[in-house]
């Protein structure tokens, strides 16, 4: 029978910091005339941290009784936080003011030796969300060639990855560090629709670098071209051109043709107007396409799959991992190609970005798609735990409208054709048909904002699965 008693021993270990009793290391932090003094154990910080094990040996001379270790170039609020937390095994980091100082204190805890909150706060950091969205550029500055803070590192790396509008639309976009720049465009996760935006967006970085070009190339002068030639020099092999639609190419990159090597300018060329010399261009991958919906999305989903509202759940207790088993751009928008990845897979989720606009809509099937046989009567399956949904503007969530099977229609929720895709409701509520066309026409469902005949940039599908705790 175990006996655990370890909120005890770690009050008493509080009291031990706070009263000094004993204590045999003196260390100073801050500069002058901001010294602070700190008093504490050898024994503690020996059990901590392997740093002090080394500089607190026999062998160091004491003074006075003590051993002395000078942290003057070290901010005391810090080493006071650390030696805190060697006693007490905790520290809220909202007590901080800045994503700065987080970071200082990560780098601080690494640089004395103490694992133990370096892991703790990278793990912290990482599983909120919200915060890493907020901060990601100034972290992945903060943390760039800390090949101990990789974890943290690559989180965010992925993140601004996933969606580089973090970083495009970021205040602090035009003083990025070049390096890290290079490294991010290098990348062929890195999603984008149409690579002319990754140019468009290096031509703006490259203005904002010191002295300041304006953007209107029509007013550059000889010394501006030059000036951006030189800027752009080591990122123009990491654009990948060819991948540009024609017309952007001719409207958006062709007018800067000045810093661009003439080899470059004609092979593009020869690409886009002589596909059978092709063969002789040594092409870069096309990028990753960027995924329809964010990680945020599925809180939302797992809300309404268990009939919550909308803030229900949040990226550390969602109940659910959502799988992408299918991509109409990536396996072929068929209604076939759809069942062939879909069928038998059980609870599924469908999201689709309408074309030309900014609204996402899909809906949720907690059964299956394949069909029950070949009779027409057999299509429909009953659920009332299906749903529908809408967001007309996929960057505010508080624009999402769902709607459940109406009370007396749930035998039609589900609509299972094998020429077609997915079907929601036998008033075809929901339905991508076999052109490839989408329509909705509200019967089962309440209408929810989801135009009458419309075509889609992509849809998905996600398998959903149970999952007792689900971080992404």
């Amino acid at each position: 029978m175990a006996i655990i008693f370890y909120k005890e021993i770690i009050n008493n270990y509080k009291k031990l910091y706070e009263s000094k009793e004993g204590y045999d290391v003196k260390i100073y932090a801050g500069e002058k005339p901001n010294v602070k003094e700190f008093q504490v154990h050898s024994l503690i910080l020996k059990s901590q941290s392997k740093i002090f094990q080394t500089l607190l040996t026999k062998d160091i001379q004491k003074k006075d009784g003590y051993y002395i270790l000078n942290l003057n170039n070290n901010s005391p609020k810090f080493v006071e936080i650390i030696l805190s937390c060697m006693y007490s095994g905790s520290f809220d980091l909202t007590k901080l003011q800045s994503c700065e100082e987080i970071i200082n204190l990560l780098l601080l805890s690494n640089e004395l030796g103490f694992q133990y909150l370096v892991k703790c706060i990278q793990e912290t950091l990482i599983e909120n969300y919200d915060f890493i969205i907020k901060n990601a550029i100034e972290i992945i500055e903060l943390t760039y060639q800390k090949y101990y803070l990789d974890n943290l590192w690559n989180f965010c790396l992925k993140k601004i990855c996933d969606n580089p509008d973090h970083l495009f639309e970021s205040t602090k976009f035009l003083t990025f560090n070049p390096s890290i720049l290079a490294i991010i465009l290098k990348r062929d996760d890195f999603c984008i629709d149409n690579e002319v935006i990754v140019w468009e967006n290096l031509l703006k970085w490259a203005c904002g670098q010191n002295p300041v070009i304006q953007q209107d190339i029509n007013k550059w002068k000889k010394s501006e071209f030059t000036a951006m030639k030189r800027r752009l020099s080591k990122f123009i092999p990491l654009i990948r051109f060819y991948h540009i639609p024609p017309e952007d190419f001719l409207l958006k990159v062709y007018p800067f043709k000045e810093i661009l090597p003439n080899d470059l300018i004609n092979n593009i060329f020869t690409y886009h107007m002589a596909p059978s010399k092709r063969q002789c261009i040594n092409l870069q991958p096309q990028r990753k396409q960027p995924a329809i919906v964010t990680p945020q999305y599925f809180n939302i989903f797992s809300s309404w799959i268990d009939k919550k509202n909308n803030s229900y759940y949040n990226g550390r207790n969602i109940p659910y991992k959502f799988n992408l088993i299918y991509s109409a751009g990536r396996d072929g928008n068929t209604g076939t190609a759809f069942h062939e990845k879909c069928d038998n897979k059980g609870p599924t989720i469908v999201v689709a970005k309408i074309a030309n606009s900014e609204q996402i809509i899909g809906g949720y099937n907690p059964l299956d798609w394949k069909p029950k046989n070949s009779n027409n009567s057999n299509y429909n399956k009953s659920t009332k735990d299906s749903f529908i949904f809408s967001f007309i503007d996929r960057n505010d969530f508080q624009t999402a409208k769902v709607s459940y099977p109406i009370e007396g229609n749930h035998k039609y929720s589900i609509y299972c054709v094998p020429d077609h895709g997915p079907r929601f409701g036998v008033g075809l509520d929901l339905v991508c048909h076999n052109n490839g066309n989408w329509a909705s026409n509200s019967y089962t469902y309440s209408k929810i904002d989801i135009p009458p005949m419309f075509t889609v940039n992509d849809y998905e599908v996600y398998q959903v699965n149970k999952s007792l705790y689900y971080y992404y």
